[in-house]
């Protein structure tokens, strides 16, 4: 029988000062930076971000296919048997709850930017007129970079974190403490608080990144609505606020908040994409090419996650494939932590295929309807996107102008608003959920962090975003954030998946 979660009480050797200061300090620096020297500050994380994806670009893409490779062993393996609770303990929550919970907390609202957007990118891409065709190609790199690979990251480490809450009963909710098995002492010494920092560091960097990238978008959304020229740096801000005021009022009001926020988004999301699908005219390409391209992405699989370019014809996998690797290990940091706390009662193998099923499927959908719409348009020649996006860059504009062509168009950039506003409050309540577990030395698996605490992280997490929205920065330096606050990281989630094998190993000896 599971107690009602309790809230913890704030006493000064409760909370982690350090984790709690530390990385407050560095955003807080970072802003400042940010403000006062902006083209200074992008110009240094460009330089910093191409040495490390340019010179260990291989470290990124090896990690992300072994990770992959690794979540089907244990799934089908004799660890896959093991329950996430007690032995005869029943899911908490039933599959579309958990699913909806998972699905929001992992991707937040730009699965939508590029899902109507990605295959534009592509498409201008000299790597796409080396393989063949942008129909061939365009459409199979967005289900490539937001599917398996991605997934994998989040399911490994949920499973881990999951094994670490709910069978071992550990009452440290820290990256640092995935790592016991092998670190052992040093868990609890430098190594180990070195770890935590960045991983705090990592999950503030990865919040910065998506917050900055797709809040543009729905600034013009709304300038669209009102045929409005409101200034789109001030609308932005404007709406990371709004944003921040709804996660955190449903932070506050616990998981039951989060749950039914999350079943809202999936509604939401789920009836924009029946509507481009049903009414958008394209049903048949939409169809006929998504299966193409899911196709052409399974039977090259391996050859995509390891084309790493080595004479730099045209630099792809640096500028993509990397990135996207080093992005979604940065949303590790949290995203894991969520579904595993959520995913009590489950097995290993119903976490990682039940997550494979709702995840990968979900973005999937979601790539093919709304990617392939706007490109079945565009090769059609009912319109041009690409020449929007390549006269002045602007890709937002491109955005804008395939909703145009969309039947009832004012209604579908309500729907996209709404959607997107649901989608990051679901995913930064859960990700100040789990910074708010960071900031206590311990917690019970049935303790919530004080509402103060949620409430500090809630701020924290729209600081920096803001700052890079007053900056200017370019989609290039919002992926460099990413890449550098990975390499670091990368190396923990190898350490947490072999610790978890590890123990594992040895809760299966001992029963």
């Amino acid at each position: 029988m599971n107690r009602k979660p309790t809230q913890s009480k704030e006493t000064g050797n409760q909370i982690d000062w350090m984790i709690t200061l530390v990385p407050l300090l560095i955003i807080v620096a970072l802003c400042i930076l940010f403000f006062c020297f902006p083209q200074r500050s992008n110009e240094v994380v460009s330089q910093i971000r191409f040495f490390l994806g340019d010179t260990f670009g291989t470290y990124y893409l090896a990690i992300g296919l072994g990770v992959f490779l690794f979540s089907i062993y244990i799934a089908f393996s004799k660890y896959g048997d093991i329950v996430l609770g007690g032995q005869e303990e029943k899911p908490k929550y039933s599959f579309f709850t958990w699913g909806s919970m998972m699905f929001t907390a992992g991707l937040a609202a730009d699965i939508l930017f590029y899902s109507f957007s990605e295959w534009i990118l592509y498409a201008t891409d000299p790597h796409i007129e080396e393989l063949g065709s942008i129909q061939d190609w365009a459409s199979v790199y967005p289900v490539f970079h937001w599917s398996l690979i991605p997934w994998g990251f989040y399911l490994v480490l949920a499973v881990a974190f999951g094994f670490m809450l709910h069978v071992r009963k550990r009452d440290r909710q820290k990256y640092s403490e995935a790592c016991r098995p092998i670190l052992g002492k040093y868990t609890d010494g430098i190594l180990g608080r070195l770890i935590d920092l960045l991983a705090v560091f990592a999950l503030l960097a990865g919040t910065a990144t998506t917050f900055s990238l797709a809040t543009p978008l729905m600034a013009d959304v709304i300038n669209e609505l009102f045929h409005a020229s409101i200034d789109s740096t001030l609308l932005t801000i404007v709406i990371l606020i709004v944003t921040c005021i709804v996660y955190t009022y449903s932070l506050l009001h616990g998981f039951k908040g989060i749950s039914i926020l999350a079943k809202s988004c999936v509604y939401l999301f789920f009836a924009l994409l029946a509507f481009v699908l049903l009414f958008g005219g394209e049903a048949r390409y939409i169809i006929e090419t998504g299966f193409s391209s899911l196709g052409r992405m399974v039977q090259n699989f391996f050859e995509l996650a390891t084309y790493t370019d080595p004479q730099r014809t045209t630099s792809f996998p640096q500028n993509w494939t990397i990135f996207y690797w080093a992005y979604w290990m940065v949303w590790c940091v949290a995203a894991p932590f969520f579904i595993g706390n959520i995913s009590r009662g489950r097995t290993v193998r119903q976490t990682i295929l039940g997550g494979y099923v709702f995840g990968v499927g979900s973005t999937v959908i979601s790539f093919i309807i709304l990617g392939n719409y706007s490109m079945g348009r565009q090769l059609s020649g009912a319109a041009d996107f690409i020449s929007i996006y390549q006269n002045d860059g602007d890709l937002y504009g491109a955005i804008i102008a395939i909703i145009r062509t969309l039947p009832c168009a004012p209604l579908v950039l309500v729907l996209l608003l709404v959607t997107m506003i649901a989608f990051y409050a679901t995913s930064f309540d859960s990700i100040a959920l789990i910074g708010s577990c960071y900031s206590y030395h311990r917690l019970g698996e049935n303790e919530m962090p004080h509402r103060l605490v949620q409430l500090m992280w809630c701020i924290l997490l729209i600081l920096l975003p803001i700052a890079l929205v007053f900056s200017d920065s370019s989609m290039s330096n919002l992926q460099s954030v990413s890449i550098i606050a990975a390499f670091p990281i990368a190396l923990v989630i190898v350490l947490i998946s072999a610790s978890f094998i590890k123990d594992a190993g040895k809760f299966l000896k001992e029963k």
